[in-house]
């Protein structure tokens, strides 16, 4: 599969709309996708990530949140897998430089939304 062209979705990225989006789809989502996405948007806090890699991020939230996909997202259980698959390719991208305390403030907001197993799911996201 080709990747979309991350920086032409960054105009799609609010705080406001990733939240809203987030949380509609949570469930149907996957804790997976629900843990990388939050990763990512914490990650634009931080000051060890490059500006280079925060706009790769901005990209890559602003194609999860965008109406326009390569797969869209009402197709049950296929609908979702492309905005995955950026998410976890833009994480691999910047993941030397994630900050462990982002990862945990993640995984507490997952507690929100998910169960204990669901949340364990997320130890193997690379898989």
């Amino acid at each position: 599969m080709e990747l979309p062209d991350f920086m032409s979705y960054s105009n799609k990225f609010t705080q406001k709309d990733f939240i809203e989006k987030i949380s509609r789809v949570a469930k149907r989502a996957g804790s997976k996708l629900v843990y990388a996405a939050l990763i990512l948007y914490y990650s634009l806090k931080s000051d060890k990530i490059s500006v280079k890699n925060k706009a790769l991020i901005i990209g890559a939230l602003g194609y999860l949140i965008s109406p326009l996909d390569v797969v869209p997202d009402a197709i049950p259980i296929a609908g979702l897998t492309d905005d995955l698959a950026v998410l976890i390719y833009v994480l691999k991208m910047v993941w030397t430089d994630i900050d462990p305390t982002i990862q945990e403030q993640a995984k507490a907001k997952l507690t929100e939304w998910f169960d204990c197993e669901e949340i364990e799911e997320t130890e193997h996201l690379f898989e």
